[in-house]
């Protein structure tokens, strides 16, 4: 549980948003790593067969190689949001470093929102950050990426750990793509039919 729901503890010393108000009764799908070529448009595809509308934190050198792809993002009412020029892990960066990456990426990508590639920054850095950016954490992680985990297992844990204000992480990149790709309409189902309304982070903050 630890990795699928972060600890209270943890949501009070990196003071971001990992959860958001509860009324009315909803969730946040959020997709992480893109845009990318082999799995994006496809995964567009499908929320739009749902009506689903979600936020992208894209890294800014995939948004730099396909920008095309970045705008369709746009162009079909998804939300934005900035996950670094180059998906850097913040602690091994000193802050003037890491938001100059950062600042690479917001060129391109232009959101509001922020949210740190693995979860992993410096309380000086989120400091910084937070002084220009809403940074967004998450409630539900679903391991997506994990290649040892099941599609059945990651469905698993969206049912098992979401509630209402869940911000939910999955991937569109290659290597979550497998699980991915067979979790995600199951869990949009599932989600529906517990009364679940999708919004985009956009929409509440």
């Amino acid at each position: 549980m630890f990795i699928e729901q972060p600890p209270f503890i943890l949501r009070r010393i990196w003071r971001a948003r990992w959860r958001l108000p509860r009324n009315p009764k909803c969730v946040y799908l959020t997709f992480d790593d893109g845009p990318c070529p082999d799995t994006t448009p496809r995964l567009l595809d499908i929320l739009d067969s749902y009506g689903v509308k979600a936020t992208f934190f894209c890294v800014g050198d995939n948004v730099r190689k396909h920008p095309a792809l970045f705008e369709e993002l746009l162009r079909r009412g998804h939300a934005v949001g900035n996950h670094t020029m180059h998906h850097l892990r913040g602690f091994n960066y000193t802050v003037r470093e890491y938001m100059k990456d950062v600042d690479a990426a917001d060129s391109l990508i232009r959101s509001p929102l922020f949210r740190p590639p693995y979860g992993r920054i410096s309380l000086r850095q989120l400091r910084q950050l937070k002084r220009r950016f809403t940074v967004i954490m998450w409630d539900v992680i679903t391991r997506d990426y994990n290649a040892k985990l099941s599609p059945e297992k990651v469905t698993s844990i969206v049912r098992r750990y979401s509630r209402n204000g869940s911000i939910i992480v999955f991937h569109d990149s290659l290597k979550a793509s497998k699980n991915m790709f067979r979790a995600i309409g199951p869990s949009i189902e599932w989600l529906r039919e517990q009364g679940y309304e999708f919004r985009t982070l956009r929409d509440a903050t």
